[in-house]
C-alpha cells in the first residue's frame, strides 16, 4: 500500500463523518454570562500585594517592639573564673630582676658615655634624665594612691621606655663622636 492510497482512504473516512454535531446541552447561556460579566481590574492584584506588604511590615515592627520592650531587665554581669593580680610599679623591687639588671648595666654604660661628652652636653643629658626620673617618682606616688589607674600605669611604662631611649641615644652619640676620623 502506498501513501496515495492511504490518503484517499483517510479523505473518504473524513467525508463520511457527520458535519452537523449538536451539543448535548445548550452552551450559549454560559458564554453569554462570561461576555457580560465585568473583567477584573489590573489594580486589584497590586493593591492586594501592597496591603500584604504593609501588614507584614506592621507585624514585624510590632514583634520587634515587644521583643525590645520585654528585654528591659538589667543586664546580668558574669564574673570570670580567672583571678587577675594587679601589677604594681611603685618601688624598684616591683620591677622585676631582669629590668633591674638591664637598667644597672645601662646606667654603668651611661657613666662611661657621659665621661666622653663635653661638659655642656653632659649637663644637658643629666638634666633630661633627672626630669625623667622625677616624673617616674611622681607617677609612682600617684599609683600608690590609685593603683588601678590604667592611664598612670601606661604613662609609667612609657616614661621608663623614655629613660632607656635617652640612655641608648647617649651611647650612640658617643660612638659617633669616637668613630669620626675626619678630625
Amino acid at each position: 500500500m502506498n501513501d496515495e492510497d492511504r490518503n484517499d482512504e483517510l479523505i473518504a473516512a473524513a467525508g463520511a463523518l457527520a458535519t452537523d454535531i449538536s451539543p448535548e446541552r445548550d452552551l450559549w447561556p454560559g458564554i453569554a454570562e462570561n461576555i457580560s460579566r465585568p473583567r477584573r481590574s489590573r489594580w486589584t492584584p497590586m493593591l492586594a500585594q501592597a496591603a500584604a506588604v504593609i501588614l507584614l511590615v506592621g507585624a514585624s515592627s510590632g514583634v520587634t517592639y515587644l521583643a525590645v520592650k520585654g528585654d528591659q531587665q538589667p543586664a546580668q554581669i558574669i564574673s570570670p573564673d580567672l583571678i587577675f593580680e594587679q601589677a604594681s610599679f611603685s618601688g624598684s623591687n616591683a620591677l622585676g630582676p631582669d629590668y633591674i639588671e638591664v637598667r644597672r648595666d645601662m646606667v654603668a654604660q651611661l657613666e662611661l658615655d657621659l665621661a666622653r661628652l663635653s661638659p655642656e652636653a653632659r649637663t644637658d643629658v643629666e638634666k633630661n634624665l633627672q626630669l625623667i626620673r622625677n616624673a617616674i617618682a611622681e607617677i609612682n606616688k600617684a599609683l600608690e594612691a590609685e593603683p588601678t589607674n590604667v592611664l598612670l600605669q601606661d604613662l609609667l611604662v612609657r616614661t621608663y621606655q623614655d629613660e632607656f631611649t635617652v640612655m641608648k641615644q647617649v651611647g650612640g652619640l658617643t660612638q659617633r663622636v669616637m668613630s669620626r676620623n675626619d678630625i
